[in-house]
Protein backbone atom coordinates (compact mmCIF):
# COMPACT_ATOMS: atom_id res chain seq x y z
CA UNK A 1 0.00 0.00 0.00
CA UNK A 2 1.24 3.43 -0.89
CA UNK A 3 1.28 5.79 2.04
CA UNK A 4 0.87 9.51 1.89
CA UNK A 5 3.09 11.87 3.77
CA UNK A 6 -0.09 13.27 5.28
CA UNK A 7 -1.80 11.48 8.10
CA UNK A 8 -5.22 11.68 9.61
CA UNK A 9 -8.73 11.24 8.22
CA UNK A 10 -8.04 13.22 5.00
CA UNK A 11 -4.85 11.45 3.99
CA UNK A 12 -4.96 9.97 0.47
CA UNK A 13 -2.46 8.02 -1.53
CA UNK A 14 -0.71 9.98 -4.34
CA UNK A 15 -2.65 7.92 -6.92
CA UNK A 16 -6.03 8.83 -5.38
CA UNK A 17 -4.96 12.48 -4.98
CA UNK A 18 -4.09 12.65 -8.70
CA UNK A 19 -7.47 11.16 -9.62
CA UNK A 20 -9.28 13.66 -7.43
CA UNK A 21 -7.35 16.57 -8.96
CA UNK A 22 -8.10 15.39 -12.50
CA UNK A 23 -11.77 14.92 -11.64
CA UNK A 24 -12.01 18.35 -10.04
CA UNK A 25 -10.18 19.98 -12.96
CA UNK A 26 -12.50 18.27 -15.45
CA UNK A 27 -15.55 19.55 -13.58
CA UNK A 28 -14.19 23.10 -13.50
CA UNK A 29 -13.41 23.01 -17.24
CA UNK A 30 -16.84 21.61 -18.06
CA UNK A 31 -18.67 24.31 -16.10
CA UNK A 32 -16.39 27.03 -17.45
CA UNK A 33 -17.11 26.02 -21.07
CA UNK A 34 -20.89 25.50 -20.72
CA UNK A 35 -21.76 29.16 -21.46
CA UNK A 36 -19.54 29.05 -24.55
CA UNK A 37 -21.07 25.79 -25.76
CA UNK A 38 -24.57 27.11 -25.14
CA UNK A 39 -23.86 30.25 -27.16
CA UNK A 40 -22.53 28.15 -30.04
CA UNK A 41 -25.76 26.20 -30.09
CA UNK A 42 -27.78 29.40 -30.05
CA UNK A 43 -25.89 30.77 -33.04
CA UNK A 44 -26.46 27.59 -35.01
CA UNK A 45 -30.19 27.78 -34.37
CA UNK A 46 -30.20 31.45 -35.45
CA UNK A 47 -28.55 30.44 -38.72
CA UNK A 48 -31.10 27.77 -39.53
CA UNK A 49 -34.14 29.75 -38.38
CA UNK A 50 -33.36 32.73 -40.65
CA UNK A 51 -34.26 30.63 -43.70
CA UNK A 52 -37.83 30.27 -42.40
CA UNK A 53 -38.34 34.04 -42.69
CA UNK A 54 -38.74 33.95 -46.48
CA UNK A 55 -42.33 33.91 -47.77
CA UNK A 56 -43.34 30.77 -49.62
CA UNK A 57 -44.02 30.86 -53.33
CA UNK A 58 -47.26 32.67 -54.12
CA UNK A 59 -47.68 33.79 -50.48
CA UNK A 60 -47.13 37.20 -52.06
CA UNK A 61 -49.14 37.56 -55.29
CA UNK A 62 -47.06 36.93 -58.42
CA UNK A 63 -43.88 36.05 -56.49
CA UNK A 64 -42.34 32.57 -56.53
CA UNK A 65 -39.03 31.55 -55.03
CA UNK A 66 -36.59 28.82 -55.79
CA UNK A 67 -36.47 26.08 -53.18
CA UNK A 68 -32.77 26.76 -52.63
CA UNK A 69 -32.23 29.05 -49.64
CA UNK A 70 -28.56 29.63 -48.92
CA UNK A 71 -27.38 30.51 -45.42
CA UNK A 72 -23.93 31.86 -44.56
CA UNK A 73 -22.52 31.97 -41.03
CA UNK A 74 -20.18 34.90 -40.28
CA UNK A 75 -17.03 32.90 -41.10
CA UNK A 76 -18.31 32.23 -44.64
CA UNK A 77 -19.89 35.61 -45.39
CA UNK A 78 -17.06 36.64 -47.72
CA UNK A 79 -18.14 33.79 -50.03
CA UNK A 80 -21.37 35.72 -50.63
CA UNK A 81 -20.47 39.39 -50.14
CA UNK A 82 -17.36 40.07 -52.14
CA UNK A 83 -15.30 42.82 -50.52
CA UNK A 84 -17.91 44.11 -48.06
CA UNK A 85 -18.07 41.26 -45.55
CA UNK A 86 -15.79 42.99 -43.02
CA UNK A 87 -18.32 45.81 -42.56
CA UNK A 88 -21.01 43.26 -41.67
CA UNK A 89 -18.68 41.33 -39.38
CA UNK A 90 -17.82 44.55 -37.48
CA UNK A 91 -21.57 45.06 -37.01
CA UNK A 92 -21.81 41.53 -35.49
CA UNK A 93 -23.78 39.77 -38.20
CA UNK A 94 -24.98 36.38 -36.93
CA UNK A 95 -26.17 34.89 -40.21
CA UNK A 96 -27.07 35.80 -43.77
CA UNK A 97 -29.71 33.95 -45.75
CA UNK A 98 -30.56 34.55 -49.37
CA UNK A 99 -33.29 33.32 -51.70
CA UNK A 100 -33.98 33.87 -55.39
CA UNK A 101 -37.44 35.02 -56.45
CA UNK A 102 -39.27 35.61 -59.71
CA UNK A 103 -42.01 38.16 -60.24
CA UNK A 104 -44.71 37.05 -62.72
CA UNK A 105 -42.20 34.45 -63.97
CA UNK A 106 -40.42 37.31 -65.80
CA UNK A 107 -38.30 39.40 -63.46
CA UNK A 108 -35.68 37.92 -61.18
CA UNK A 109 -34.82 39.25 -57.74
CA UNK A 110 -32.77 38.18 -54.76
CA UNK A 111 -33.86 38.65 -51.15
CA UNK A 112 -31.24 38.73 -48.40
CA UNK A 113 -31.97 38.61 -44.69
CA UNK A 114 -29.10 39.60 -42.39
CA UNK A 115 -29.47 38.77 -38.71
CA UNK A 116 -27.33 40.76 -36.25
CA UNK A 117 -26.66 40.20 -32.56
CA UNK A 118 -28.23 43.59 -31.73
CA UNK A 119 -30.50 46.09 -33.54
CA UNK A 120 -27.56 48.53 -33.56
CA UNK A 121 -25.79 46.26 -36.08
CA UNK A 122 -28.67 46.43 -38.57
CA UNK A 123 -28.88 50.19 -38.03
CA UNK A 124 -25.14 50.66 -38.59
CA UNK A 125 -25.25 48.85 -41.95
CA UNK A 126 -28.44 50.65 -43.03
CA UNK A 127 -27.01 54.05 -42.07
CA UNK A 128 -23.73 53.34 -43.89
CA UNK A 129 -25.46 53.10 -47.28
CA UNK A 130 -26.43 56.06 -49.49
CA UNK A 131 -29.92 57.48 -49.16
CA UNK A 132 -29.87 59.62 -52.29
CA UNK A 133 -32.57 59.02 -54.91
CA UNK A 134 -34.50 56.77 -52.53
CA UNK A 135 -38.09 56.92 -51.36
CA UNK A 136 -38.73 56.16 -47.69
CA UNK A 137 -41.74 53.83 -47.53
CA UNK A 138 -43.34 53.01 -44.17
CA UNK A 139 -41.68 49.63 -43.65
CA UNK A 140 -39.84 48.32 -40.60
CA UNK A 141 -37.87 50.74 -38.42
CA UNK A 142 -36.50 52.46 -41.55
CA UNK A 143 -36.63 51.71 -45.26
CA UNK A 144 -35.31 52.90 -48.62
CA UNK A 145 -36.87 52.10 -51.96
CA UNK A 146 -34.70 52.61 -55.04
CA UNK A 147 -35.55 52.01 -58.70
CA UNK A 148 -34.58 48.32 -58.51
CA UNK A 149 -34.09 47.57 -54.82
CA UNK A 150 -35.60 47.81 -51.37
CA UNK A 151 -33.60 47.90 -48.14
CA UNK A 152 -35.16 48.01 -44.68
CA UNK A 153 -34.29 47.21 -41.10
CA UNK A 154 -36.53 45.84 -38.39
CA UNK A 155 -35.05 45.20 -34.95
CA UNK A 156 -31.91 43.12 -35.40
CA UNK A 157 -32.66 42.28 -39.05
CA UNK A 158 -31.62 44.01 -42.26
CA UNK A 159 -33.48 42.96 -45.41
CA UNK A 160 -32.38 43.72 -48.97
CA UNK A 161 -34.41 42.80 -52.06
CA UNK A 162 -32.75 43.49 -55.42
CA UNK A 163 -34.45 43.14 -58.82
CA UNK A 164 -32.24 42.53 -61.84
CA UNK A 165 -34.35 44.53 -64.30
CA UNK A 166 -36.03 47.90 -64.15
CA UNK A 167 -39.77 47.80 -64.73
CA UNK A 168 -42.63 50.16 -63.86
CA UNK A 169 -44.26 47.44 -61.71
CA UNK A 170 -41.13 46.34 -59.88
CA UNK A 171 -41.07 48.96 -57.10
CA UNK A 172 -44.57 48.06 -55.89
CA UNK A 173 -43.72 44.37 -56.26
CA UNK A 174 -40.56 44.85 -54.16
CA UNK A 175 -42.62 46.60 -51.49
CA UNK A 176 -45.15 43.76 -51.46
CA UNK A 177 -42.41 41.16 -51.02
CA UNK A 178 -40.70 43.31 -48.37
CA UNK A 179 -43.94 43.68 -46.38
CA UNK A 180 -44.40 39.92 -46.42
CA UNK A 181 -40.85 39.38 -45.12
CA UNK A 182 -41.39 42.06 -42.45
CA UNK A 183 -44.47 40.19 -41.16
CA UNK A 184 -42.38 37.04 -40.66
CA UNK A 185 -39.57 38.75 -38.71
CA UNK A 186 -39.59 38.05 -34.96
CA UNK A 187 -40.52 41.11 -32.92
Amino acid sequence: MIRSARSGPFAFSPRISARLCISALSSVLLFATLPFLASCGHKASAVTSTASLFPDSNAVPNWTHSPDIRTYPPAQLSEYIDGDAEKYLRANVQSTSTADYKFQNKFEATADIYSFSEPSGAKAIFDSEPASNAATPPLGDAARLYEQSLVFREGRYLVRVVAYEANPQIQQALLDLGKSIEQKLPK
